[in-house]
């Protein structure tokens, strides 16, 4: 969503668009994916992410309540690897309604199959 350049760019950023929201970010993910946006994107990239985090449009969420089922999803899941930010995605969405905004089908595919979280964009 952050890429302009990206070929699913738009097409993220309309089922973004489209959500009602809330807009979490697990809290424990913030690092992965700050590092990610910089390294990628450049730092220009990572101050607008910052930025949306600081003024609401997206949320800080998923912690001390959450880490029973992240712990519960990284076991049941350690073959594919899920891993802690993963987990914590699915945990926080599924406390929220269980929408899950990403492009990764084969990871998140699996859980959504169970039927605990959706995936956008469609």
């Amino acid at each position: 969503m952050l890429d302009a350049g990206d070929p699913d760019h738009e097409r993220v950023k309309a089922a973004f668009l489209s959500g009602r929201g809330p807009d979490l970010v697990p809290a424990g993910a913030l690092g992965e994916i700050a590092f990610l946006v910089e390294k990628r994107l450049g730092p220009r990239a990572l101050d607008g992410f910052l930025g949306d985090l600081e003024s609401g449009t997206l949320t800080l969420d998923c912690g001390e309540e959450d880490l029973a089922r992240i712990r519960e999803l990284v076991h049941r899941y350690a073959d594919l690897p899920l891993g802690f930010a993963d987990a914590a995605v699915i945990a926080c969405a599924e406390r929220y309604g269980g929408k899950v905004l990403t492009l990764d089908r084969r990871d998140f595919g699996v859980v959504a199959r169970e039927g605990t979280i959706s995936l956008l964009p469609d």
